[in-house]
């Protein structure tokens, strides 16, 4: 190598190569995966606090950092073909459990990207249904009427969803069903033998989706358990556990997990 180089310069050229060679990568993977079955419905578990942590950050810098992410990710499925909706786990039940401070600093960032999302052109261009869903209830006015703005501008469209996971907690949703159901049944309006799978889901939050189980659930940062999300819907999805970070995943950890639901054979239960 030519002495004259500085370290600088070597970093430079290392750090160009080494993306070109992810570019590369991604090439290869997109070329590998085009021409397979694309999921219709990705669902996405994140892990922003422990990317945080392996920085030695503020654990709300990963949540700032995995809200960016979850833009760029719908960037990526909107060049794709064929995924129509996008399930994202935003805030569970148990979150609530955090810290004050860090549940409130959540709570502005959420309300932030909900207010943005409600004039995003790529939104709109996209016919782009946004919906939240969870125990709603739960959070604090100020979410619930950014919440009710996104999805108002939002709930003509059919093309494409967007459901956000706040307040949220698979037992929860299906005892909140249980509920309504046995309301429904108290008040004559519905007969316990006419319950089936098909009934039960018009009581879910997802009822209003035209696939509400996702073909594929993407657990991030080397956890491999489903941390009470969607518990009915995934019962069949397909479970891709990827080791790497929320806010560090790539493009090409995209193409991976769908390569990976294209190599696997969907049997439901048979």
């Amino acid at each position: 190598m030519n002495p004259l180089i500085s370290a600088f310069q070597r970093f430079v050229l290392f750090f160009a190569a080494n993306r070109l060679a992810i570019r590369l990568y991604e090439w290869i993977l997109k070329s590998q995966i085009k021409g397979g079955e694309i999921p219709s419905h990705i669902a996405i578990i994140d892990g922003n606090r422990r990317w945080a942590a392996s920085k030695r950050m503020l654990t709300f810098n990963g949540h700032l950092e995995g809200a960016k992410k979850a833009e760029e990710f719908f960037e990526w499925c909107r060049e794709l073909n064929g995924i129509k909706t996008i399930t994202l786990y935003v805030f569970s039940t148990e979150n609530f459990r955090r810290p004050p401070e860090e549940v409130q600093r959540l709570m502005n960032l959420i309300k932030g990207y909900l207010e943005k999302l409600a004039s995003d052109e790529r939104i709109h261009e996209s016919k782009v249904r946004v919906k939240v869903i969870g125990k709603v209830d739960l959070l604090p006015p100020e979410i619930r009427e950014a919440v009710r703005k996104v999805e108002d501008a939002t709930k003509s469209y059919d093309e494409r969803y967007l459901n956000l996971a706040i307040a949220y907690g698979g037992r929860a949703e299906i005892l909140d069903a249980l509920k309504r159901i046995a309301e429904e049944v108290k008040n004559g309006r519905l007969s316990p033998d006419q319950l089936n799978e098909e009934v039960f889901e018009k009581f879910l939050y997802t009822s209003f989706l035209p696939n509400p189980h996702p073909d594929l659930i993407i657990r991030t940062s080397g956890e491999e358990r489903l941390s009470n999300f969607l518990l009915w819907q995934g019962a069949y999805s397909e479970l891709c556990f990827l080791d790497v970070y929320w806010p560090g995943f790539e493009k090409k950890d995209l193409y991976r997990a769908i390569r990976i639901y294209q190599q696997r054979k969907r049997r439901f239960g048979a």
